[in-house]
């Protein structure tokens, strides 16, 4: 081991990784997308494009009535990546929303929710 110039012995210790609290990072990105995406109440993120076949990161957003507010397609791609990493827990073989007011996910699929129908 290294010694300091008084001698005594320097040790290393390696950085204690912090957790942030359960719920954190989720209502972080709730934030985030919220700035990203003025009046948007609700994400949907799924892993393919209604239109195509192949897997490719898609999103769309909606406002507190269920209308579709138009995203481009650097927006589109960034809000479903940042979602997918902060839920990697979840099986991202179907669609999810994520609800910003409470930074809560959930599957799309019967939440009355309108229809990804390619617009």
């Amino acid at each position: 081991m290294p010694a300091s110039r008084s001698g005594s012995v320097i040790t290393t210790r390696p950085a204690k990784a912090v957790e942030p609290p359960d719920g954190t990072r989720r209502h972080r990105l709730a934030a985030l997308l919220a700035a990203m995406v003025p009046g948007v109440r609700t994400v949907r993120v799924s892993q393919r494009r209604p239109s195509r076949t192949w897997p490719s990161l898609y999103s769309r957003a909606y406002d507190e009535r269920g209308r579709l507010i138009p995203l481009n397609p650097t927006q589109r791609v960034s809000a479903a990546r940042w979602l997918i990493r902060t839920f990697p827990e979840t099986n991202w073989d179907e669609t999810h929303d994520l609800d910003l007011a409470t930074g809560t996910l959930r599957t799309a699929a019967g939440t009355g929710a309108p229809s990804d129908g390619d617009h």
